[in-house]
């Protein structure tokens, strides 16, 4: 992946000098708990973590800016960079409105967000009520070791997920998948889960396209870097891992068949009106 020229994000805020910053959220144990026995089988838990947070202002937390000497950082800044110039063109040409740019939040442990209480242990997530990204960079090892999806552009991948719920959050998108589903049962409410996860991961692939034909940043392998991630974490093979048998009707991202699908043809057409989960018959 190339980024020597792209630039670094200034809306990246460090708090990992702080440590388990903030955990007296709004969210209690018992949900916590919850989260992590949802990430036991297989489960997105940070599902959890969103339906379980109220509306909230973001939390007043100490951070600092990246270090110039932490490569890993200074790597996410110019990845959140290029979603920024990208999805400010993309918003320009193709809704005619303007883009507001997310805040990344680097973290260790756990963090205060205006979801609830974030850990390290769900993953990185977006939270809609402070327009925030958070990551806890232990996250990219696991994603290389365990999950078997080394690469610069598979991380990359993981952030253009997560800015992709910002683009749904930005479009609405979000907020009428929120209403559907608290008027639905647990299964529809999965349902509408993965139609939301599947579009996060075709804004990726738009992302990648649009940002490749204005500033080159693709190399030879980088595309298959990303498909090899997103297939990693389908859900299918999550539950196989860690149950041994799939449960689709508990799926809240997506198969891993799905979850390229999507991001290739966001990849293929770098347009929004490409990725319209909800519109699709067949995911």
């Amino acid at each position: 992946m190339r980024l020597d020229n792209s630039r670094e994000s200034s809306n990246v805020e460090d708090r990992r000098g702080g440590g388990m910053a903030g955990l007296g959220g709004r969210i209690g144990i018992g949900t916590i708990v919850l989260a992590l026995v949802a990430m036991y089988f297989g489960v997105d838990p940070s599902v959890v973590l969103q339906m379980a947070g109220g509306p909230g202002e973001a939390p007043q937390t100490e951070s600092q800016g990246v270090p110039t000497d932490d490569p890993q950082a200074r790597f996410v800044a110019r990845v959140l960079g290029e979603t920024e110039d990208t999805w400010s063109a993309v918003f320009r040409e193709q809704t005619n409105g303007s883009y507001e740019d997310p805040r990344l939040v680097l973290f260790r442990g756990a963090t205060q967000t205006a979801c609830g209480t974030g850990q390290a242990a769900m993953g990185p997530f977006y939270c809609p009520n402070d327009r925030r990204v958070y990551i806890d960079l232990s996250f990219f090892d696991e994603l290389s070791q365990r999950f078997k999806a080394p690469g610069d552009f598979a991380q990359a991948y993981v952030i253009a997920h997560e800015v992709g719920h910002h683009v749904q959050n930005l479009l609405g998108t979000l907020g009428k998948a929120s209403q559907m589903q608290r008027s639905v049962g647990e299964r529809q409410a999965n349902q509408i889960q993965v139609r939301i996860e599947l579009q996060a991961d075709c804004y990726a692939g738009i992302w990648a396209r649009n940002a490749d034909q204005a500033r080159h940043i693709i190399e030879a392998g980088d595309i298959e870097e990303a498909l090899t991630a997103a297939s990693a974490i389908g859900d299918d093979r999550l539950q196989k891992q860690s149950q041994g048998y799939v449960v689709p009707d508990s799926f809240t991202h997506g198969s891993s068949a799905q979850r390229v699908q999507w991001f290739e043809r966001g990849w293929k057409s770098g347009r929004l009106d490409q990725c319209d989960t909800f519109a699709a018959n067949n995911l």
